[in-house]
């Protein structure tokens, strides 16, 4: 049986676009109380707004430890507690090595992996303290395979990966669950897509999949019985051949 997250505090990073949006829409729509952080303030308080009452707009980058503790810090206050962490945000980089800006792979690397493991160890003394909590990490089908034309990226989504399932295990006698959504192609922002009418388009030829797709699929994740975890969800576009 599914569970209610009704009344659920939930923390989504990268919020402001994409996957976080279309996350924070979805389980507001479900009854969930909203901590909505990404670096555009402006965004995060239209969006909060959209909202209604139950969603606060945190502004924090993620590559700072400090925004991280006091993003947990700030959401605990305000709502005394965090039931559900979605670690979203992240940065994109492609290209060859050989040609590469090793300065931009920091930057990928600090959103990518050392804010979700920042994010992810801010969120546990609460849980475990209550026995009781979801993380789900953004991860990617990069993390599954290192795909050629994107090797850094895939890089940091294998950390995370890595992650995720050592994590697990050690959170399973806490009544902690925490797993890794993997979506193939988004048509979204991180794709540079944006016009409503080719998103659909491209996704009725099953060339892609939608944000809203992405946030079903996180649904679906949070709300099983607590005896069972979703370890890994891989979504891709019926027409993606990775």
């Amino acid at each position: 049986m599914a569970v209610s997250i009704a009344g659920k505090v939930m923390i989504v990073t990268g919020a402001s676009s994409g996957i976080g949006r279309a996350a924070a829409r979805r389980f507001a729509a479900e009854g969930a109380k909203l901590v909505l952080v990404a670096r555009s303030a402006e965004k995060l308080e239209a969006l909060a707004k959209e909202l209604g009452g139950d969603a606060i707009a945190i502004p924090a980058d993620l590559t700072k430890a400090a925004d991280v503790e006091a993003m947990v810090a700030k959401a605990e206050a305000h709502f005394g507690r965090i039931d559900i962490l979605f670690a979203n945000a992240g940065s994109y980089v492609t290209g060859d090595v050989a040609t590469g800006d090793p300065d931009e792979w920091d930057r990928v690397i600090g959103v990518n992996v050392n804010g979700v493991f920042r994010a992810v160890r801010a969120v546990l003394p609460g849980m475990i303290a209550r026995r009781s909590g979801d993380i789900v990490v953004t991860s990617s089908i990069s993390g599954h395979q290192a795909i050629h034309w994107e090797p850094v990226y895939s890089a940091t989504k294998h950390a995370v990966q890595s992650f995720v399932h050592g994590v697990r295990r050690q959170l399973g006698p806490h009544n902690v669950r925490i797993g890794a959504l993997s979506p193939g192609i988004v048509l979204n922002e991180l794709w540079g897509i944006t016009d409503p009418a080719e998103i659909e388009r491209r996704a009725e030829a099953h060339e892609g999949l939608r944000s809203e797709d992405i946030a079903d699929a996180l649904v679906f994740m949070v709300t099983r019985p607590p005896n069972a975890t979703i370890r890994d969800l891989v979504i891709l576009p019926q027409n993606q051949d990775i």
